[in-house]
């Protein structure tokens, strides 16, 4: 049985440290093509964060909701961005989709820990200095994204009753 096209709607997850060391991962179908975490809705219902916990869980086996890594660790920017599919990758997706839109989060971990990496999609990982993860990424999406990580995270509140609050709204 064929594999449902992908739906065009995704996260990325900047997974980082108090310090703002961040977490990049080597794709496994493309070598030095480094990313964060990244990962396409499974149903059109599926919500945003629910995607994001579920990527994270499966390409690095950080378990978001467990006392290291609390769900309240988990920020969702309320920003999205519209890119062009790469068209090696577009018969992943219904015929005719061009766009996904990429809506971002960001993960906080209490320090540099070792990951599990899902071989079939990542072959390597390394932690560093955000500015130098940023240098690192291959979409200047990502590098974007964690080059706003200082500004996103100085504008995040708690609500003690609900857990995180956006600071900013974007697209």
């Amino acid at each position: 049985m064929p594999k449902p096209p992908k739906i065009p709607q995704s996260v990325l997850v900047i997974i980082h440290t108090p310090a703002l060391d961040v977490l990049l991962l080597e794709r496994a179908d493309h070598a030095a093509f480094w990313q964060s975490v990244t990962g396409s809705k499974d149903r059109l219902d599926e919500p945003l964060a629910d995607t994001a916990v579920r990527e994270v869980g499966e390409e690095t086996g950080i378990m978001i909701g467990g006392a290291l890594v609390p769900r309240s660790a988990l920020f969702d920017w309320q920003y999205s961005i519209d890119y062009e599919i790469y068209p090696e990758f577009r018969y992943r997706y219904e015929a005719g989709v061009l766009y996904n839109t990429e809506h971002w989060f960001s993960l906080q971990v209490p320090e540099r820990i070792d990951v599990s990496l899902a071989p079939r999609e990542h072959t390597a990982y390394m932690w560093l200095p955000y500015e130098e993860a940023a240098s690192r990424c291959f979409s200047s999406s990502n590098a974007d994204a964690i080059l706003q990580l200082p500004r996103r995270l100085a504008t995040r509140t708690i609500d003690p009753q609900s857990g995180p609050l956006a600071g900013e709204r974007g697209q």
